[in-house]
């Protein structure tokens, strides 16, 4: 089964704001940032816009698609 990779982490980072101020803008909590950027977490989509939208990006610059290791 394909995973989902993120640069949640590195974005936010670049942008200087903490992982609570993330949640606080897409209205999710602190632990759920956490496990999104440790790769424990696939988002919703509209969670995945709504981070695409806090950051001025699209959400392929953020979110991409890991193949398949079987394949």
């Amino acid at each position: 089964m394909p995973t989902i990779k993120n640069r949640v982490k590195e974005i936010r980072e670049q942008h200087g704001m903490s992982q609570e101020a993330l949640a606080a803008k897409v209205g999710v909590t602190r632990q759920t940032i956490i496990s999104l950027e440790k790769g424990s977490y696939v988002p919703s989509l509209l969670l995945a816009i709504s981070i695409a939208e806090v950051f001025g990006l699209t959400i392929e610059n953020i979110f991409e698609k890991e193949a398949d290791s079987d394949a």
